[in-house]
Parts: structure tokens; sequence; C-alpha cells
């Protein structure tokens, strides 16, 4: 067993710092400036609120699994529902096939040390499902609220693991990851499914409550990777400071377990280009 393994196994997530470049991180960055420059909204915004989801999990939310969907903070907008600021200053997250629409996230995505780092965790039979670039601005990014990966990419076993990339230093002042060493051997609390009848809800496994008693910050900086296991609880705070956070995510699943055809997120008919 390689030391990332056994690492990885006994906290339920590992840091690797200097995984990325300062210029693959740039590149990311730059890529998502010009990504927003290039969307247009049309109709009602749709906002991404951890706390939230069942309420806002509207159609552009279920059909962003095999697109590059666009996403608002809850307090982007006056009471007259104008942003704020400029859009980019304004969103949330772009998300969830970045990693297969664009060539950009996908050299990023398909990186040689991506590659090793697989091999390394025994994770050779995994494919990536889901890709986010989150944006946690200054003084207007969110909490993102205490949660385990496999509610929401749930497969049947278990098999969900993240990996999430600082773009930018990522300290306590500005929304930095907390998780607790150890914290992933638990059980699954909830999962994350369509209706049928339309929208989402939560399924409940177990209703024992989170503890963030013994998380720890994990204050990293740009060009981090760290990888999460899917079972593992862990969140972030508001961004209240003067300087943004920016980070990408990617998750992978294995490719031999059952993925259920009512989770949230679906593929549809999306061909990598």
């Amino acid at each position: 067993m390689t030391d990332r393994r056994a690492r990885f196994k006994r906290d339920g997530f590992l840091v690797i710092e200097d995984f990325n470049t300062y210029a693959e991180c740039d590149s990311l960055m730059d890529r998502a400036e010009i990504l927003v420059s290039n969307f247009h909204l049309e109709g009602e915004a749709t906002i991404f609120q951890t706390s939230e989801q069942e309420r806002t999990s509207d159609d552009y939310f279920l059909n962003s699994g095999g697109n590059i969907s666009f996403f608002f903070e809850k307090d982007a907008f006056n009471g007259d529902g104008v942003l704020k600021r400029d859009p980019f200053h304004s969103l949330n997250k772009i998300g969830h096939a970045m990693h297969d629409l664009d060539p950009v996230y996908s050299a990023f995505s398909r990186s040689p040390q991506m590659k090793e780092l697989a091999e390394d965790l025994g994770l050779t039979d995994h494919v990536l499902i889901q890709s986010m670039h989150i944006f946690k601005h200054a003084e207007i990014g969110g909490v993102v609220d205490v949660h385990q990966d496999s509610s929401f990419l749930f497969t049947e076993p278990l098999s969900c693991v993240g990996f999430w990339f600082a773009l930018e230093d990522a300290t306590r002042e500005n929304g930095c990851l907390w998780a607790e060493p150890g914290g992933h051997k638990t059980t699954l609390r909830k999962r994350f499914k369509r209706t049928k009848s339309g929208g989402t809800e939560f399924e409940i496994f177990d209703e024992t409550p989170y503890s963030t008693d013994e998380m720890i910050p994990l204050e990293v900086k740009k060009g981090t990777c760290i990888v999460l296991d899917g079972l593992l609880p862990h969140m972030s705070l508001p961004n209240r400071s003067a300087k943004s956070r920016q980070a990408f995510t990617l998750h992978s699943i294995s490719s031999t377990a059952v993925y259920p055809s009512d989770n949230w997120l679906q593929r549809g008919d999306l061909r990598p280009i």
C-alpha cells in the first residue's frame, strides 16, 4: 500500500501540496472569466444554496449534469431582483460537466499527476462524473453546510471520491474546508435524489446529527489538492474577508458500481469533445 493510500484510508482526506502549478491554477481562473463573459442570463437566475437544495432544484439545476451551467449566490440580488454586482462576482459556481465539455478543464482534470494519484489510491476503475468551479467571492461567498459527497453521488456500493483543488490560498478568513481526521468512519446519513413527481428530496438513512467538535481547518496554499472520501463530513464557512477563495472540484465513482437512475445528477446525452 502506498503512503498516500494509507494516509487517505486513515484520515478520510489527503492534503497534497504543490499538486498543481500556479500557471495551471491561473488557467482555470482565466477560463472561468471567459465562460462567464459569454454567459447571458435568460429568465430567472438559478441560486445555489446548500441549506435549501430541495427548494432550489429547478429544471436548470437538474439538467446541469450534462452541461456547463451557472449558479448565483443567494445574496447576489437586491430586493428588486437586480444583481448587486457584475455577473462574475455574483456567481456561486459553474458546473457540472466542465471536465468533459471544456478543453481547459478537461486537460486540468486528466493531468499526468491526476493519473498517478488515481493509481496511488487504487482508483484505476474510477470515472469522472462531476466537476465544479467554486468562486467563494470576497464578502459574498456563502456557507457550505456539513455534508457527505456520497449523499449527492450515491452508488451501490459506495465509491465516491472527491478532489478539491485550491486555485487560490484557502484560509479560515476566506472560507477554507473543515473536516475531522477519521471522520469518514461513519454511516451515510442521507441521499439526494429525484422524485417521481419532479424535483428532489432527501432519503434519510441515519438521523444521527453531524458533529463538528473535532473538525479542523484545512488551510492550504494555491496549488494544493485535497482528496475527500465520500463518507467524510466536511464543510466551509462564509467568506467575509476581502480575498476570494476560488477552487475547482472533481468527483469520481467506480465504473463497476451501480449508479441509480433517480440520482439527482444525470448525464443525459452528454458527448465529450
